[in-house]
């Protein structure tokens, strides 16, 4: 679809573009993922050329996913704000994976045992069943060994081994989580299964 003959586009043309709700293109502008000004009256106005290179990226991302198969990821956390911070960042960076999200350990762990995903991202404060102790179930389970084990919490590196610590291999995110770095781990995962 070409695209106006200006400089500028409403969120409303930058969201049919790119074939996503206009929401989105506000999480998106804010994140500074598109380029944008608000006007006096208050209209949000994004940049033609954000949008087109917006648009390559995406057609970039379509060529190189022929062919991949997804990586499977289960995301386990309790908190709704977490939650939607997780679908929107996945959703936003166009990562090939399929993505589960479970609200506790007990109920993360039951599904992680049948699906045997990729890789497991937990928070460590959570109930029924908290992180830690899921964590340290999977490390246990011969048949859960080659999952990615990712841990993102608010805690400190004292308060983690107050609580009795991880298993070594687990690798830990801060919270507020900084999805870049999640990212880049992620699409290395990706990049080992394809070659």
């Amino acid at each position: 679809m070409p695209i106006k003959n200006k400089d500028y586009l409403s969120s409303r043309e930058a969201a049919e573009l790119l074939d996503v709700a206009v929401s989105t293109i506000q999480v998106w502008t804010d994140n500074g993922l598109l380029k944008a000004w608000t006007t006096a009256g208050g209209h949000r106005r994004i940049t033609k050329s954000s949008v087109e290179d917006m648009l390559k990226q995406q057609q970039a991302s379509i060529e190189q996913k022929k062919g991949e198969h997804p990586v499977s990821i289960v995301v386990v956390e309790d908190n709704e704000q977490e939650i939607k911070l997780y679908q929107q960042q996945f959703e936003l960076r166009d990562i090939n994976a399929d993505v589960r999200i479970f609200k506790d350990g007990y109920t993360g762990l039951m599904n992680i045992g049948r699906s045997h995903p990729d890789i497991i991202i937990s928070d460590l404060m959570m109930p029924n069943m908290n992180g830690f102790e899921m964590l340290k179930a999977i490390r246990e389970t011969p048949e859960l060994q080659q999952c990615k084990l990712i841990a993102v919490s608010a805690l400190t590196d004292d308060e983690i081994r107050h609580h009795g610590g991880l298993p070594d291999d687990v690798m830990t995110f801060r919270k507020p989580l900084q999805f870049n770095e999640l990212e880049n781990m992620i699409r290395e995962v990706v990049r080992r299964q394809v070659v």
